[in-house]
């Protein structure tokens, strides 16, 4: 398809969306207003400005917590049904005009059970498992996007952005709060003070209505989830529950100006003739950025970016690569592509923002007016990152090459909570071009029920030599995608149904899509059995999953029909199994396969967890092209030394055979040992080690005969908010194949310093 064609199909997609939003907004509008008749009544209440100043130091003895509204925590949710929680808890909110303060008191009858530890910020898999309070605010009242900040009792922070209609809670977000907590005799107390330049509101002299929630997770023999409002388990929505503040006026955001320059600087010592040369000194390159945030208008944000800082201390999770399909993916954790990146949401991963490598500079504008959300971000990158799908495996490439890439997204408000949208994304460089647009839409049918649609069109042409090299078309190509999904999710039934259709052309590099030519539709049916307080049982949920998908040939590619169940109850225990049987072509043949799966975890005490996944039965063999028999099991613990250690043990272990002779066994370990010195200070130690042993015999061409790889990383850190940062590490790496001993490859000492100016 040409250029001109290619934007017809951009205006159509607008035309079409325009044209349904008369219509359906009338009929959204009124199904709105009989949902908000039928939702349980959430209490409202009236905050008022802060009568003294505030200190936030976990003391509670301010005139101005003295004259706060109070709100009860009156409710458990989780596990019990709205039931009296077993303990009392209040929750104090005031503001200034610059800040929105919020305490607590958490009343617990032995103080000494009180679960806290020291972690760093964001440390949720650990956090979770302490004591702590999470509030949320809907500062727009759309009931479709909130800001969650949490906090355990000595202080240590988590927020993330929650977007109501993709059910995306995304704690990479950072804002820049303060939070003190404090064990008492009676309890815990918390302070909270988060400055209004790090939440977006509507910009008006009007007093103002927010949605607001308070929840207090006591864990114990279970998790007791205890919160301000009633949570209906037969309404889908969340924030449409939440309780309403009322009486915020006259704040500011002052300038809302923030300005974050950073500085790192990294010396890289390589092995250049492996294994027996020496280890060279590399150069040390000191690489100076600038990232400024302006808040145009309380709700409309602009970034920029000069040689922004997109380095990462945090290793990404270590993952087998042995025997698999498709392109890995690995989480984004830069803070310049994590401002709004709920605005960017589509029921396609068409963004997917770390296909961006290493850019000179960024620019972004995210913010909503009213009914109307759009973000926009656009980069100049050094290097290309490319993923060519097909059916039955992907491939992936880093090519040096120059690109310019930019998003475009608009979303607009539908009814009550239904919206419509649009989405551009696009990358040129030399020879080379990928465009996708098309338009989305949420729907929300009912208490229960929804509807999530999209369509998407992408055109693409690579340069001759990638096109050679990774069999893609020579010539400009044209591809389709469309998904579908209705799904149901009550008190005790939950049930989907998904069709996914992808053009075999079809391409968006600046999204992580590794499977195309393909046509699914699939189906789930839960049913979930609610157990009562001090029971043997929280939940316990079995159903049925069928799923079907063909090429654009008409084959059927895979198919499968999934039976199982799973069990929550005390010790903050689950196990889930479920035996699968499906069908999966690989090149020219359909192989039938059996396998069984296991899932674990137990919570039995305040910093122990562990965890169990197990997969045995049927697979393919892609490298060899053949059925086999797979083993997998992740096995993991977590303990915490009292308040300052956390050691952390994961493990991998997979293995192939064919007619009971093993193909190979792979073995990935890593241990993670943190001691914090406080909440915003601590040294930490990672250790990955991969050995994959594979017989020879039973490949169909060479191979090596064993791998090995071993990673150190050793980091200090400090931070007093999430930019204003200092850290100090060391990594390197080994490498050990038949008949090399494990031998060091590189080292890498690094520093990296960053400040947070805001204003």
């Amino acid at each position: 398809m040409k250029k001109n064609a290619f934007s017809r199909v951009v205006l159509t997609s607008i035309v079409v969306m325009s044209l349904t939003l008369g219509s359906f907004a009338a009929d959204s509008d009124q199904t709105g207003q009989e949902k908000a008749q039928e939702k349980p009544a959430a209490q409202n209440y009236t905050v008022t400005r802060a009568s003294s100043e505030i200190k936030v130091d976990g003391v509670l003895d301010e005139k101005a917590w003295a004259d706060a509204v109070v709100i009860k925590l009156p409710f458990e949710w989780l596990p019990g049904d709205n039931i009296t929680p077993p303990v009392d808890t209040d929750c104090l909110v005031t503001f200034s005009k610059d800040n929105f303060y919020v305490a607590f008191r958490c009343y617990d009858p032995d103080p000494s059970k009180i679960r806290a530890h020291l972690m760093d910020r964001d440390t949720t898999d650990t956090l979770i498992q302490d004591d702590h309070i999470v509030i949320m605010v809907d500062t727009f009242n759309d009931e479709r996007r909130g800001f969650q900040f949490r906090v355990n009792p000595l202080g240590v922070q988590a927020d993330a952005n929650f977007s109501e209609l993709e059910g995306y809670e995304d704690f990479s977000w950072d804002a820049i709060w303060n939070s003190a907590g404090k064990i008492t005799e009676w309890g815990y107390a918390i302070e909270i003070a988060i400055p209004f330049n790090q939440l977006r509101f509507p910009r008006t002299s009007d007093i103002q209505t927010w949605g607001f929630s308070a929840e207090r997770s006591y864990p114990r023999n279970v998790r007791h989830r205890i919160t301000s409002h009633r949570r209906d388990r037969d309404i889908q929505c969340i924030l449409c529950q939440h309780n309403k503040i009322i009486g915020i006026q006259g704040i500011s955001p002052g300038l809302n100006l923030e300005f974050d320059p950073t500085l790192t600087a990294i010396r890289t010592d390589a092995r250049e003739d492996f294994p027996k040369g020496s280890i060279e000194a590399g150069k040390i390159e000191a690489d100076p950025g600038l990232t400024a945030r302006w808040g145009i208008t309380p709700n409309l944000i602009l970034n920029a970016a000069i040689n922004p800082d997109f380095s990462q201390v945090e290793a990404d999770v270590a993952q087998l690569e042995v025997n698999t399909r498709f392109a890995l993916k690995y989480p984004e954790k830069r803070p310049f592509f994590l401002e709004g990146a709920d605005f960017f949401l589509t029921p396609f991963e068409a963004v997917f923002t770390r296909t961006v490598a290493d850019p000179d500079g960024g620019l972004k504008l995210t913010g909503k007016i009213g009914k109307n959300a759009v973000g926009f971000f656009g980069a100049y990158d050094r290097i290309n990152n490319l993923i060519f799908p097909a059916n039955q495996g992907s491939m992936s490439a880093s090519i040096d090459q120059d690109v310019m890439s930019g998003v475009f997204r608009y979303r607009m408000d539908v009814g009550k909570n239904s919206t419509v949208g649009v989405l551009y994304t696009g990358r040129t460089a030399e020879d080379y071009f990928n465009h996708v647009a098309g338009f989305d839409g949420f729907f929300r049918l009912s208490k229960t029920k929804s509807l999530r649609l999209q369509y998407l069109h992408s055109e693409t042409e690579y340069p001759e030599d990638i096109s050679l090299k990774y069999g893609q078309s020579m010539n400009a190509f044209g591809g389709d995608a469309f998904k579908a999904e209705f799904f149901h999710s009550g008190r005790n039934w939950y049930y989907l149904v998904t069709y996914d259709d992808l053009s075999p052309a079809f391409r968006a590099d600046y999204g992580y899509i590794p499977r195309v030519d393909m046509r699914s539709i699939a189906g789930l049916l839960n049913r979930m059995i609610w157990g009562k307080r001090d029971g043997w049982f929280n939940r316990i949920d079995f159903g049925i999953d069928v799923m079907a998908t063909y090429d654009h040939d008409g084959n059927l590619t895979d198919q499968s029909i999934n039976l199982g169940g799973a069990y929550t109850g005390p010790l903050q225990s689950s196990v889930r199994i479920m035996y699968t049987r499906f069908r999966e072509r690989y090149i020219d043949e359909l192989y039938d396969l059996g396998r069984f799966i296991f899932i674990s975890e137990l919570k039995p005490a305040g910093g122990l967890r562990f965890n169990l996944v197990g997969l045995y039965g049927g697979s393919v063999d892609y490298q060899n092209a053949r059925k086999a028999d797979a083993l997998t099991l992740r096995p993991s613990a977590e303990l915490s030394l009292g308040r300052h250690i956390n050691i952390n043990l994961q493990h991998s272990f997979q293995r192939l055979s064919l007619k009971g002779s093993e193909i190979f066994q792979a073995n990935l370990t890593q241990v993670r040992l943190i001691y914090n010195f406080n909440v915003r200070t601590f040294v930490r130690a990672i250790v990955q080690y991969l050995d994959v042993a594979r017989n020879t015999d039973l490949y169909l061409s060479p191979v090596t005969p064993k791998t090995q790889t071993f990673f150190t990383q050793f980091l200090f850190s400090y931070k007093l908010n999430p930019q204003t940062v200092v850290f100090i590490g060391y990594s390197d790496n080994y490498l050990g194949m038949t008949g090399i001993d494990i031998t060091q490859t590189d080292k890498t000492f690094f520093v990296k310093l960053g400040y947070a100016w805001t204003k």
